[in-house]
């Protein structure tokens, strides 16, 4: 018999409801030019969205201005067609927060020493589900300049690389190894926005091994949802099915991420179970994305086994208080330069100017240096098109493999093995200077002199 399916809610072992009910919403109606809009209030209730409209980080006027200006785009990819201010920003790019995974990198360490498969399914499955405590900040990180670079040492005997391999469409490579396991992601998101929404779609291919065993795992998120862009306070959801299948044993993991539903219910709640190769459910799995993660040994019909309880394998670790951006000790940890190796790349994000001046609260400076790279991209495209030259990713290979995926396929980029190489060479090296890393200029650039 099937285990119960945990979107049903209402009965089993999952006490969820949330799936029964939608968020509730409803369109700023009455106002001329709004017609559609929808603001969601995810604490529920359905008569005071005009006032939760008028809630969130814009003023009265600068929501009007944002929504005549956006929406033109209702309905559009987005993900690189419009210039956003400053203001919504965080003093992060997208590829570091690529590297916000490794916090709870320990994790990977204990699926790759646990003999038993499913447990190996279990830890590894609560390493992907400790990120979105990170995704649900409402800030947006930068777009990374083609060629940029983020390099992470000094975190659990991790080395993490990762680079942004092409500009259009916006894509990003990444590659994390420690004596435990190898972790290798090619990402890439398409958007759809709403109005007052946006959808985001995970086009990416991500995949795990871990060294002992051999086993290679790999990862299908779901999509997120950013509610409350324009009008009232932005919160983020990704419903859906999260699916990690060990493509060497057959077995998976499918979790589903319950959508939020009326005054809240169901909000940030994950349930589903570890499967073997025929489909017979073993573990499950239950908890909250925000907070922590249980299993439990399970029947066939996926009921707890007498004489188990629910342990716990994941939960949240302590977070600074009334953080300006809600970051994790660790998200500050991968601003900081202590993360940084000898010898830092000039193409580093630590070192983009726009990114430093946020983080110092100059947003004037940030908005200026923002638009100064943004230019500079563009007349490196110019030039790079004139010469018939193609951007080449300095760590990372084009491969000619495309791996199709629920929303898009995908252009497959392979590490190359050659940071490995060049952070030996320095390593080795008693001849490195000491230097000031915050005095390296930002240089993710393929030409030194665009007027040549």
């Amino acid at each position: 018999m099937a285990p119960k399916d945990p979107k049903q809610g209402g009965g089993g072992f999952f006490a969820s409801i949330a799936s029964t009910f939608s968020a509730v919403t409803k369109s700023v109606n009455g106002l001329v030019g709004y017609e559609g809009l929808e603001v969601i209030n995810p604490d529920g209730g359905t008569d005071d969205v005009h006032e939760e409209a008028s809630k969130g980080r814009w003023k009265q006027e600068d929501r009007d201005g944002y929504w005549k200006e956006m929406r033109k785009y209702v309905g559009a990819d987005v993900t690189s067609m419009v210039t956003l201010p400053v203001l919504i920003f965080e003093p992060m790019t997208m590829i570091q927060k690529m590297a916000e995974l490794m916090e709870y990198s320990h994790l990977l360490d204990m699926a790759d020493e646990c003999e038993d498969p499913y447990m190996q399914m279990v830890y590894s499955a609560s390493f992907f589900i400790s990120v979105y405590y990170a995704f649900q900040r409402t800030w947006k990180p930068f777009n990374p300049i083609l060629g940029e670079t983020y390099e992470m040492v000094n975190h659990g005997g991790v080395t993490f690389v990762a680079e942004q391999v092409s500009h259009h469409p916006p894509m990003s490579a990444a590659h994390a190894e420690n004596e435990h396991f190898i972790y290798d992601i090619t990402s890439k998101v398409k958007t759809k926005f709403l109005g007052n929404s946006i959808d985001i779609y995970p086009v990416g291919r991500t995949r795990l091994t871990l060294k002992k065993s051999g086993v290679v795992l790999d990862l299908a998120p779901p999509p997120t949802k950013v509610n409350n862009l324009i009008f009232g306070r932005t919160w983020v959801d990704s419903p859906g099915d999260m699916v990690l299948t060990n493509l060497t044993t057959g077995d998976k993991v499918i979790l589903y991420f319950q959508p939020c539903g009326w005054f809240g219910a169901g909000r940030y709640e994950v349930d589903g179970y570890v499967y073997n190769s025929t489909e017979e459910p073993k573990i499950l799995l239950t908890g909250k994305w925000n907070e922590a993660m249980s299993y439990q040994p399970c029947d066939a019909e996926g009921e707890p086994l007498p004489g188990t309880e629910l342990k716990e394998s994941w939960r949240v670790a302590k977070v600074p208080e009334n953080d300006k951006f809600q970051y994790t000790y660790f998200a500050h940890k991968i601003n900081s330069f202590d993360t940084a190796p000898k010898k830092l790349l000039a193409s580093d994000s630590r070192l983009r100017p726009d990114r430093y001046a946020l983080e110092h609260g100059d947003l004037t400076k940030a908005g200026f240096e923002k638009s100064s790279l943004e230019e500079r991209q563009r007349a490196e495209k110019k030039n790079r098109e004139e010469r018939g030259h193609e951007f080449t990713p300095r760590w990372f290979d084009k491969t000619d493999e495309i791996c199709p995926t629920t929303w898009d396929d995908l252009q497959v980029y392979q590490y190359n093995g050659k940071y490995t190489e060049h952070r030996a060479a320095i390593d080795d090296s008693d001849s490195v200077e000491a230097i000031d890393v915050k005095s390296i200029e930002f240089n993710p650039w393929q030409y030194e002199n665009l007027a040549a």
